[in-house]
């Protein structure tokens, strides 16, 4: 047996489970804030496409994908992210991802080294678990930079000594679950930092797509690298995917581009993997990266619900609409673990405790002192249900918040 599989902790949502297991919810209707899995329609173009070509399920896949999907791929992030040489990055900077999860965790299994002296992985905290468990399973060392609304401070306040332990860093712009971008200007200081204190960069963009009108697109860390002159994107690597751009996460369909050296490698790695993407849902794909009406529609969807949300939550918390993504992350001021139990008891919903998503550290990447688990009197609402569905969970939420705070609800057990 792995030994290193004795160090990954319960996914979150395993943890939630635990922790309203034997609760009687409320006798209304639930709803699931807990989950990010998008519930708008899926693109009819796309299940069209798939539908038509499901006889591609009787050939063998190639690991590097149709030239067809990689070119449209390539075509796309040149015109989003104001790209050269769409031809060029078909060829040499792109590989097709049964989504981006898998590709996340694969990429620290193929470019981590554990029999080097400095085996840091740099990651966020609150943060996606399969960060942790990449680096772990590759026999490296998770280190914790905390992060809140500046995610450009976040970044600087990291150390020199950080970074010189550092072979990779994940980041997530935008991020989840603060919402939060990096600025151009602070993912060119971090590529200069990586050809400085030699690491790779792996930038988790799959919230890229779903940012608010009036904010405008977030930069990418591509986009970054070419405007700087690294045309070439050296020590950058980015996942896309399409769950949560078209609404299709059961589809497993995304990316990853970028340093051609090593994606070569990657691409190596993924043939002994076999996780090659099958022919309908790369055809699919294509259907889906060549139309951005849906992806219009979507963010406005998405717009509707904050802008509604908000509102009614600001008359009792201190909270502000996010850049991008779709999540809340509201602070408490109670223990976030007991008002989950409660909200779930009292209104029948569901939500994330914000310790569910991060780690407790005593000292964290800019050698400071860590104030515990900052994820701690946080919760996570992913806003992906109906408006209506949304709107009556935050009223019962603001019932459960103010009856939490008279000290009612005191009876919840914490786990």
């Amino acid at each position: 047996m792995n030994p290193d599989l004795a160090q990954l902790q319960p996914y979150p949502f395993e943890k939630l489970r635990q922790l309203l297991e034997g609760i009687t919810p409320a006798n209304v209707s639930p709803v699931a804030l807990s989950v990010g899995e998008p519930k708008h329609p899926a693109p009819q173009v796309v299940i069209d496409t798939l539908t038509e070509h499901l006889r591609g399920i009787e050939q063998y896949p190639s690991t590097r994908g149709i030239d067809a999907l990689r070119e449209t791929i390539a075509t796309w992030l040149a015109f989003r992210f104001c790209l050269k040489n769409p031809a060029l990055l078909a060829e040499q900077h792109i590989l097709p991802l049964n989504g981006t999860r898998e590709g996340l965790f694969a990429i620290g299994q193929c470019l981590l080294d554990r029999s080097h002296e400095q085996r840091d992985v740099l990651m966020p905290n609150p943060f996606y678990q399969i960060y942790e468990g990449a680096a772990l399973l590759a026999g490296c060392t998770p280190a914790f930079y905390s992060i809140d609304n500046n995610a450009d401070a976040n970044l600087d306040s990291i150390s020199d000594d950080a970074w010189n332990r550092c072979q990779l860093i994940y980041i997530c712009t935008p991020g989840n679950p603060t919402g939060a971008v990096l600025s151009e200007s602070a993912l060119q200081a971090l590529i200069e930092r990586a050809h400085r204190h030699d690491f790779i960069i792996i930038s988790d963009e799959c919230y890229s797509e779903i940012y608010r009108e009036s904010v405008g697109p977030p930069t990418g860390l591509l986009q970054a690298a070419a405007s700087m002159g690294n045309g070439n994107f050296e020590r950058c690597l980015v996942f896309h995917s399409l769950s949560k751009r078209s609404n299709l996460p059961g589809m497993r369909s995304g990316f990853i581009a970028g340093d051609a050296a090593l994606i070569k490698r990657f691409l190596l790695y993924r043939t002994y993997h076999g996780c090659s993407m099958s022919t309908p849902i790369q055809l699919a794909s294509i259907a889906a990266w060549s139309d951005e009406q849906h992806v219009q529609d979507n963010r406005a969807a998405y717009d509707a619900k904050y802008s509604a949300v908000v509102e009614r939550l600001q008359a009792v918390l201190d909270i502000t609409i996010p850049p991008a993504g779709f999540y809340l992350w509201p602070k408490l001021n109670v223990d976030d673990q007991l008002f989950t139990q409660a909200l779930f008891r009292d209104g029948h919903v569901r939500v994330v405790p914000g310790s569910f998503l991060a780690r407790s550290v005593t000292t964290n990447a800019s050698n400071s002192r860590s104030d515990g688990n900052p994820g701690s009197h946080h919760v996570r609402l992913a806003l992906v249900a109906p408006i209506d569905d949304c709107l009556m969970a935050i009223d019962r939420f603001i019932n459960c918040l103010d009856t939490h705070a008279t000290g009612n609800t005191a009876t919840a057990s914490s786990t």
